[in-house]
């Protein structure tokens, strides 16, 4: 009867331990931050807002969308605000996909106030294991004059766990870039 005691406390302290490693490795996801800027040249701020905003343009812009469907759509030129789900795959291993459902808060500053600001506000749950397992971000995009072009900047939180840290910033680091220079590319050809 002793040994089966000892037996059943080995057994919860070797249960215990395994699920706090579990959950500091792998399970505790803080917050790191990301920004990224561009400038695309010879053109307004509200051009690239409106292209930016449609979601339509998104698979253009980010190579890892796949497909997405509009959940929810409501607001007016100066506050839409849409929910949108998708399917994405990881750049790095591109047969691994998830699911992600953002809410998007699409805004500009009414006539007549100065300055004028044209802003993206999105945030994302990021979900695998058939939504098992979730990570959230926030990203800020704006897009301002400067001078006769479009300085667009983007500030982004995410969670990862500490485990993948790396990973995670490999592929946000990924997809940003490729908005970015998708962006810059395609109102360079408009111009000519």
């Amino acid at each position: 009867m002793h040994s089966v005691r000892r037996w059943n406390i080995k057994r919860f302290s070797l249960l215990l331990t395994t699920a706090l490693l579990l959950y500091v490795f792998v399970l505790s996801s803080g917050y790191q931050k990301y920004q990224i800027e561009g400038i695309i040249g010879k053109t307004r701020p509200e051009r690239v807002w409106e292209y930016v905003a449609d979601f339509n343009k998104m698979r253009l812009l980010n190579p890892t969308i796949i497909n997405f469907k509009i959940l929810s759509d409501h607001g007016h030129a100066h506050d839409w605000r849409y929910t949108v789900e998708y399917t994405e795959r990881l750049s790095h291993w591109p047969y691994w996909l998830n699911t992600a459902t953002a809410k998007y808060v699409v805004t500009k500053t009414k006539p007549g106030i100065t300055p004028v600001a044209y802003g993206i506000q999105s945030t994302h749950e990021t979900c695998f294991f058939s939504g098992f397992y979730c990570l959230h971000s926030l990203s800020e995009f704006s897009f301002s004059a400067s001078n006769e072009d479009t300085l667009a900047l983007e500030r982004i939180q995410y969670q990862c766990p500490p485990l993948l840290g790396s990973v995670c910033r490999r592929e946000l680091e990924y997809q940003r870039q490729a908005v970015m220079h998708n962006l810059t590319h395609i109102f360079s050809k408009q111009r000519i």
